[in-house]
């Protein structure tokens, strides 16, 4: 790791204009949590000259709930704080779920909301060095290499997936994020718009220019009736990454689905909607078999790669089990 010089930021806009100050002779990036950061210098991939530390700015790390219900997450929330905040079990039990779900107690404990939705693709050949020093194209490698994990929806482009799993919940639950530019506005976008398909040629995979910072995460409140339920399906009952994901949120008025949000993790390159299985299930009462046909509707477009066909019955099973669980929970 080449060394860099360390700044503390005392406010969201000072760390705006250190930020701004990026250059390609001399780049500037943001840490918050670290993990991602970390890995991405060690490998040789980040290579920044001036870090500048987020984690002493005030007032981004509290869980906030307005009179109207919408929940607000300063961008220094961790993820050990969503999984135990009452507040977010209560209203939002799909995201303490996912954010329970995430990586280790120990990674859980020092990641932060932000850094998760803003951390860069866990691809292996993006993870390599050797891909971003030798013109490899890493998504041709991918999709012809040991693709087994990749995306099986839109993947002609990029195979690569999004990280996070907090966001495959976020979404369900329409949740908007507030970034803050160097002039002191602050924008909300949609985090569905926000995020961005992983591309190696980019310096990050969101909707987030240079001198920007991320400052909240804001989730609507849920309407009456709501039921939300998060499945993660691994290889193995451990502290590992995602075949796939998958968060339900129902609007139900007395056993009938009114409206519906259900969001696909590790499948595309970013959280995808599954709106033909929405749709199948918008205006019915839930059944075994109604959610096993929507699950299987959810699977329909897949163009699964060489190596991770696989993903497609281990979806379609995972869906209907979260249908099963949200329209099952209280």
């Amino acid at each position: 790791m080449q060394s860099f010089e360390w700044v503390d930021a005392s406010s969201v806009q000072h760390a705006v204009q250190l930020l701004a100050a990026s250059t390609s002779d001399r780049p500037v990036v943001a840490k918050a949590g670290g993990i991602d950061l970390l890995d991405l210098m060690k490998e040789g991939i980040v290579r920044p000259a001036r870090v500048v530390n987020l984690k002493t700015i005030g007032g981004l790390g509290s869980i906030d709930v307005a009179d109207d219900g919408v929940v607000s997450l300063g961008a220094l929330v961790t993820l050990a704080q969503l999984e135990t905040s009452p507040a977010i079990r209560r209203r939002l039990p799909a995201l303490a779920e996912a954010a329970r779900h995430a990586a280790t107690p120990q990674v859980r404990n020092a990641a932060t909301i932000g850094g998760n939705l803003l951390q860069r693709p866990r691809c292996w050949y993006f993870r390599n060095a050797y891909f971003h020093r030798n013109d490899v194209d890493v998504n041709e490698a991918a999709l012809n290499g040991e693709n087994q994990y990749h995306a099986i929806f839109d993947n002609e482009r990029s195979p690569m997936v999004h990280a996070s799993t907090p966001a495959t919940a976020l979404i369900a639950y329409g949740a908007e994020v507030d970034v803050t530019s160097e002039d002191g506005t602050t924008k909300s976008i949609a985090l569905h718009d926000f995020l961005l398909a992983p591309d190696a040629s980019r310096d990050r995979d969101a909707a987030i220019e240079p001198g920007e910072v991320l400052t909240r995460v804001r989730i609507p409140a849920p309407p009456p009736g709501t039921r939300s339920a998060y499945h993660k399906q691994t290889e193995r009952e451990s502290y590992d990454w995602p075949i796939c994901d998958v968060a339900v949120v129902l609007e139900m008025r007395a056993e009938i689905v009114h409206d519906v949000r259900i969001v696909l993790g590790w499948v595309a390159p970013t959280p995808r909607r599954a709106i033909q299985t929405e749709n199948i299930l918008r205006g019915e009462k839930v059944t075994d078999a109604l959610a096993r046909d929507a699950a299987r509707a959810s699977a329909a477009g897949a163009t699964p790669l060489s190596k991770n066909a696989y993903k497609v019955a281990v979806l379609e099973t995972v869906v209907c089990r979260t249908i099963l669980a949200a329209a099952n929970s209280t």
